[in-house]
């Protein structure tokens, strides 16, 4: 069971929360673009044969959190220790998805003290980071996307008004991944669609925009995986990430796209259980 509630943030604003509950350690885990935030359900087994506990939240503009226009990457660092401290949590780890993964190492980069460990899977690198080609290998749907909000929210906003699903953006292995063991992104991705186009704008500005750490401050392990054929977060983007954090290890696979690799989920999470 997993269960929902409200964080008061004491500025008006709140943050849709989700818990598996329990004694274990804690994974807070940060949803991709565009999507909302109920832990992933197919490794909700090995948590729970892990003894873990999933924390994880909508982040703003998403689901049944408030809107936050200009929010950058670094932000989800302070949502998450907010979270933390409501629900009695001092120490936990931190998993990503895609754009989730940026957000995930900003917990680390920002909350030292706090966070044991870091996974991010199919994460994006900064969009300055030096010698990296960030747009190399990208498919033309993320390509247009991201342009588009490096030309400012007014673009971005119109781009998304007219914008239409790119199933090339996915490789074979992902269609397959969908079809299959990971069908359940149809339940996050449908109601962060359907609530509107905000959260998705908001997340794009943020990753083409000053993060508001460096990878390189993340003292925390670090784990990257990343699929050689990903369409929408390149290989490269991993690889960089991986120069920079002393503490990372990255590994790879050649026939893996930006969901298929998620099949790997389970074996980082028992890295993470091995790492408090």
């Amino acid at each position: 069971m997993v269960n929902e509630s409200e964080v008061d943030l004491g500025d008006g604003n709140t943050l849709h929360t989700y818990d598996t509950g329990g004694t274990g350690p804690v994974v807070f885990w940060h949803h991709g673009t565009p999507n909302i935030g109920a832990p992933p359900a197919p490794l909700l087994p090995a948590a729970e044969r892990l003894g873990l506990r999933w924390v994880s939240y909508d982040r703003p503009g998403y689901g049944g959190s408030t809107p936050r226009p200009g929010r950058d990457v670094a932000s989800a660092a302070s949502d998450v220790a907010k979270i933390a401290d409501t629900l009695g949590i001092e120490r936990f780890a931190v998993f990503g998805h895609s754009g989730g993964g940026p957000h995930a190492l900003a917990c680390a980069a920002l909350l030292p003290e706090r966070v044991s460990a870091a996974v991010g899977v199919a994460s994006m690198a900064p969009y300055d980071g030096d010698g990296l080609d960030w747009f190399a290998g990208m498919g033309a749907a993320g390509v247009g996307s991201l342009t588009a909000a490096l030309a400012g929210r007014t673009e971005k906003a119109r781009y998304e008004a007219s914008a239409e699903y790119d199933a090339e953006m996915f490789t074979a292995s992902d269609h397959a991944a969908l079809k299959g063991d990971w069908a359940w992104f149809l339940d996050v991705v449908g109601p962060a669609v359907q609530g509107g186009p905000d959260g998705l704008i908001d997340d794009d500005l943020a990753y083409v925009a000053p993060w508001g750490f460096q990878p390189s401050d993340i003292t925390a392990p670090v784990l990257l995986l990343h699929g050689g054929a990903d369409r929408i977060a390149p290989l490269a983007h991993g690889a960089w990430l991986a120069r920079q954090c002393a503490t990372a290890e990255l590994r790879t696979f050649p026939e893996d796209g930006h969901i298929s690799v998620l099949r790997e989920g389970e074996a980082a999470l028992e890295w993470l259980a091995g790492r408090r």
